[in-house]
């Protein structure tokens, strides 16, 4: 026992120098490949370092599986041992000493059940546009570059009035990404995959070894309750059920970053399986592997409705480094908080029609909107090459985290304050939603005012 001890710290300890993706291991060397997340492990703070931490684990039944936090090491999984329950284990570890904090990891789901029904209950006709047009360098269809919802929020007007395609890295913490897509290649970076503790963030792993294919053709297929998607019969058969319920968002929410923010790259880092769930813990590794990999924006289309209190250490340490965090405001149409767009280092985004009404499954409250953004209908990137329409908060967000990569190409040091006074120049559309519908231009705009202030 004690030389298996001696070999996991070793090995624990010889990766730390290495990127924060390496950080989570545990004693075997088996790359996790369940298609669903598990969670029932606990998240441990504590200032005794991995070794003691492995002491205090021998004494009250635990297991350390790994780093949280990349290469801070302060910030642990540990699994109780069998028979044990994680919020028991919790509880015992916080009485002792050197241990700072320690709660249950949960399980996430993206998006979670809308309860409001289904929110893509329709096609829009653009969706069928499937006419190419050079979008800053790649064949896009028109019916992706040139939609309603960019042309509300004065995407073109911005661009072109400011000179600017995005800048810096944005960072989606997703389901992945399809690393293939035309629309997007050229501006991914690696990113990682935290469900198997790999390289990569792809999505296209989930589907075993089995292929689709696109259809500009066909009759958009409702592969789940919030996207049409342009897929061939037997790719939309293949992904109908729940195993596949998230499939394509992580690639639909980059496709909206990359919308707005053409030239500004983009880390997938997967956090959540092709079912939607997705551990705290993994969501958290994301968000320390992001900014221990330099990128500017982080974008979290997903909301718990209870506050952790890693989650908030993980936001604070983020915009510590001068990181701009953004998240969807959530699906159930109610004033309610969720986290983490309800915590005061985020820009929390609620979803709007095209005729600037708050959807009506879009949460509100000025508690977790900061700005609105469209969510109905939006056009966007989806696996196999191909596009697809779709509504929800999730997809409000990241029009906004592409906003923010526009305003570094115009100051390239924006902090979390800086960005958020200038989204806050938005179109105002009523109480409960914040600082109103996002206007690109207007928050471009006022740093140009601003800069010409100081002059």
């Amino acid at each position: 026992m004690k030389r298996l001890t001696w070999i996991f710290t070793l090995v624990l300890f010889g990766l730390w120098g290495q990127p924060a993706s390496a950080q989570l291991l545990s004693s075997s060397t088996t790359i996790s490949t369940t298609s669903t997340a598990t969670a029932g492990g606990v998240i441990v703070r504590t200032n005794l370092g991995v070794s003691g931490l492995q002491t205090v684990c021998l004494l009250n039944g635990c297991t350390v599986t790994g780093s949280v936090d990349g290469n801070l090491g302060q910030v642990f999984l540990v699994t109780p041992n069998q028979g044990l329950l994680p919020d028991v284990l919790a509880a015992t570890l916080r009485l002792v000493t050197g241990i700072l904090d320690a709660e249950p990891d949960q399980v996430i789901m993206l998006p979670p059940n809308p309860t409001t029904g289904a929110l893509q209950t329709l096609v829009p006709t653009y969706l069928y546009d499937e006419y190419p047009v050079n979008y800053f360098g790649a064949m896009v269809w028109n019916g992706y570059a040139n939609q309603p919802a960019a042309q509300i929020i004065n995407v073109d007007k911005a661009q072109d009035s400011f000179h600017v395609s995005g800048a810096g890295i944005v960072a989606d913490i997703d389901t992945g990404v399809d690393p293939n897509h035309p629309a997007l290649k050229p501006i991914l970076l690696q990113g990682y995959d935290f469900t198997r503790n790999q390289p990569g963030g792809s999505e296209m792993t989930d589907l075993g070894g089995s292929t689709g294919s696109s259809c500009s053709s066909c009759q958009a297929a409702f592969v789940n309750q919030h996207t049409a998607a342009m897929l061939d019969q037997h790719t939309a058969a293949m992904l109908d059920g729940t195993a596949y319920s998230a499939f394509g968002h992580g690639t639909e929410v980059a496709g909206v970053i990359h919308l707005v923010a053409p030239t500004a790259q983009i880390m997938p880092l997967k956090a959540f399986h092709a079912d939607g769930t997705g551990d705290l813990s993994d969501i958290l590794r994301a968000i320390y592997y992001g900014v221990q990999n330099h990128v500017n924006v982080i974008n979290m289309s997903f909301d718990l409705t209870a506050n952790s209190t890693e989650l908030t250490d993980a936001i604070n340490y983020a915009v510590s480094h001068n990181v701009i965090c953004v998240a969807s405001a959530g699906n159930d149409g109610e004033e309610e908080v969720v986290y983490p767009a309800g915590l005061k280092n985020v820009m929390g985004v609620a979803s709007t029609t095209d005729f600037d009404q708050r959807s009506s499954f879009s949460n509100y409250g000025d508690q977790v909107v900061w700005v609105a953004a469209p969510g109905e209908n939006i056009v966007s990137t989806y696996p196999f090459g191909s596009y697809a329409a779709s509504s929800g908060t999730s997809f409000s967000s990241p029009f906004v985290a592409g906003t923010v990569a526009l305003i570094l190409n115009l100051q390239p040091h924006a902090n979390q304050s800086q960005a958020a006074s200038a989204i806050a120049h938005a179109k105002w559309i009523g109480d409960n939603m914040g600082n109103g519908r996002l206007d690109v231009y207007g928050a471009l705009s006022s740093l140009s005012t601003e800069q010409d202030g100081d002059n």
